[in-house]
């Protein structure tokens, strides 16, 4: 097997239009902007224009996104401050949107220099001899954007730089500024810069930041370079770590200009949109599934069983949405092999019962009290069980659902479950009275394929289960049987 490497990203090529000297680009009346006063003016002429500022943010309308925008306004450096899985990282990158699509620089300049306002000594001299005639290079907003995941072993070398003992070597002085390699921070000079899980870096590192944020130069070693540097620097964090266990140094919050509380979708109507945006779903998953797992996925957040400190990612949903789709997938296949009564393959079409599988393949992503331990499959299956119930409710409270409690009568049975095809279900149930209304409230239309049917169809018998009024087993080999309660 040969092997595989990443993808390289493509770097848009600027526009032929674009001024090719210093000169021609005075001549086009450029002036030069901060970081800061270009996501300023931007962001202002989105808001005159109404158009999106944040697109792909979910929830954070009205709590979240105009805390962000006064501060980039004001001109602030900020933290974010949430629980995991609350789009932290994504609403940070999402800022480089902000920027101009394109941005003069000298060329070769690992601090991405503007011509009209270079800061190294090598670039005053080489604007200083060239002159209107000096050649520019336009970088692309998304080269303006640089990120570090904070981890123990970060260095300040890593950050911001260090002595380069190869161009010592080549016969620079240790006195001469060429002999310093910049780190992550200075080279993203004139951008953006993100540090994720700011708590993690160890505090003697933490202190290299102080003069980014405040006097906005950088020390290497036995240097002191006063280099303005330009950028808008944003970090991330846990509140358990930021204010419970101070792991960020008191003068480095002092220095964020804004600190900014994010949050879990505040209703069940933004988890559905948030599930809906991020999940990549290989077969169909209906309306009335992906509410259940909206609803379990909410219950989890909220469980006295589960650890407040840590939170429930909004990951989770989205994966649980995505196992289900893939249950759904698994039985199409197998369906696909054994052969379908009337010959056409099974679609591959979600039900409720596909949801059971979340509760086993899922629970590493939550962290439960202390005390759960051993339990907490039993209270994940609890939870799931609540969510559709509740679902349940909703989305038929006030239908006649006595023609589905019928079916049972006598002690006649239905079995379905995780192998049972769409045919195979619906021939057990037959004409039911009230299916077309159920049908209706769920969102499956006039004309559900039998798959939707299925699905449907599981759902209320699964509701009736949950709300007492049938009873169920699961055989041996797996099947559900729905029958009389007595």
């Amino acid at each position: 097997m040969g092997r595989v490497t990443a993808p390289t990203p493509v770097i848009p090529t600027p526009p032929a239009d674009l001024p090719g000297t210093l000169g021609a680009l005075r001549a086009a009346g450029h002036q030069y902007r901060s970081v800061k006063q270009e996501l300023r003016d931007n962001l202002l002429a989105r808001m005159r224009s109404g158009e999106a500022r944040f697109p792909g943010i979910v929830g954070y309308d009205d709590s979240v996104l105009p805390e962000v925008e006064r501060a980039l306004l004001a001109g602030h450096d900020m933290v974010l401050l949430g629980e995991r899985g609350q789009g932290k990282t994504r609403l940070i990158r999402s800022l480089g949107a902000l920027l101009d699509e394109w941005t003069p620089v000298i060329p070769g300049s690992v601090l991405n220099e503007h011509p009209m306002h270079p800061l190294t000594p090598a670039s005053r001299a080489q604007v200083a001899e060239a002159g209107d005639d000096l050649p520019i290079g336009w970088l692309h907003r998304s080269m303006r954007y640089g990120e570090k995941l904070a981890t123990p072993d970060t260095s300040v070398g890593d950050l911001i730089g260090d002595v380069d003992p190869i161009r010592i070597a080549q016969g620079r002085t240790l006195g001469d500024p060429e002999t310093i390699h910049f780190g992550l921070v200075p080279r993203t000079n004139r951008g953006i810069f993100a540090v994720n899980e700011l708590p993690d870096l160890a505090e003697r590192i933490q202190v290299a930041l102080l003069n980014v944020l405040e006097e906005r130069d950088i020390q290497v070693r036995g240097y002191q370079l006063r280099l303005p540097l330009d950028l808008l620097l944003v970090a991330s964090a846990n509140p358990e770590d930021y204010t419970n266990r101070g792991r960020i140094i008191t003068p480095l919050k002092d220095r964020f200009g804004a600190e900014i509380r994010t949050h879990y979708p505040v209703d069940l109507e933004l988890e559905l949109d948030l599930i809906r945006q991020e999940a990549d779903l290989v077969a169909e998953v209906p309306a009335h599934v992906l509410e259940v797992l909206a609803r379990f996925a909410r219950a989890v957040r909220e469980s006295p069983s589960v650890d407040p400190r840590s939170g429930v990612s909004a990951r989770f949903a989205i994966a649980a949405a995505e196992t289900v789709a893939g249950a759904a997938l698994r039985r199409a296949g197998l369906l696909a092999a054994s052969g379908t009564p009337n010959g056409r393959p099974e679609a591959a079409v979600a039900r409720v019962g596909d949801a059971v599988s979340v509760t086993s393949t899922l629970r590493g992503k939550v962290e439960f009290e202390s005390g759960e331990e051993g339990r907490e499959i039993e209270i994940l299956a609890h939870l799931l069980r609540t969510a559709t119930a509740e679902t349940f409710r909703a989305r038929l409270a006030g239908l006649d659902l006595s023609g589905f409690t019928a079916l049972v009568e006598d002690g006649a049975a239905i079995e379905t479950g995780e192998l049972v095809g769409a045919a195979e279900l619906l021939r057990q149930v037959g004409t039911v009275p009230g299916l077309a209304k159920v049908l209706d409230r769920l969102g499956l239309g006039d004309a559900p394929t039998p798959e939707e049917a299925a699905a449907a169809v599981e759902f209320v018998l699964e509701g009736l289960h949950l709300t007492r009024r049938l009873g169920k087993d699961i055989t041996d080999s797996g099947r559900t049987v729905y029958g009389d309660r007595g």
